[in-house]
């Protein structure tokens, strides 16, 4: 997958190369280089923990995954001032013909500002732009209302709970998108 930097209404997002994602676990002065944006004292966003991020790295470097792909959240909107790092998401491939993952995670003091929906928004662009995706999954918690009407703004909707099994852990619930004029 050659992944592209998309340029949303106030977010630009970077795709993750491998020096990029080693930077955010090494080196946070790269990562702000890299990016050509600050990186706040509070990064990383809630649910990029070390392993997570850790299994990115592997990912990156393995290129295995033809639909692994993370996007760096950097605000650029001349309103709010500096450009700043404020949030990650991104894809990778399911066990489910046709369908990928996507998963997303914003700084804090950045929530509730409709940072997260409009970068899915573009997210899900990308992901529906790649060969033979039809669908996309996305598992959350069903205490996180916030993370849920993101899903639900770009369309989601509610699949039960999560799919069990390697990887997945107990009690999230999944949320479904559907390409338009995808056939099942």
């Amino acid at each position: 997958m050659n992944p592209h930097r998309i340029h949303a209404e106030r977010l630009d997002l970077i795709p993750a190369s491998l020096e990029i994602l080693e930077a955010d676990r090494n080196d946070r002065q790269k990562l702000a280089r890299l990016l050509s944006a600050a990186v706040p004292g509070s990064w990383p966003p809630p649910l990029l923990d070390d392993a997570t991020l850790s299994e990115f790295v592997r990912m990156a470097a393995e290129n295995a995954d033809p639909c692994f792909i993370t996007w760096y959240w950097v605000l650029d909107d001349p309103a709010e001032g500096e450009r700043v790092l404020v949030g990650t998401g991104g894809l990778a491939s399911s066990p489910l013909p046709g369908t990928v993952f996507i998963g997303y995670s914003v700084l804090e003091e950045f929530q509730r500002r409709g940072y997260a929906t409009e970068a899915v928004r573009h997210i899900v662009a990308a992901a529906f732009a790649l060969p033979g995706v039809r669908r996309i999954m996305a598992t959350t918690y069903p205490d996180l209302a916030a993370s849920i009407r993101v899903l639900e703004k770009n369309g989601f909707v509610y699949a039960g709970e999560g799919p069990g099994g390697k990887g997945f852990e107990e009690g999230i619930v999944a949320y479904v998108l559907e390409k338009p004029g995808a056939s099942r």
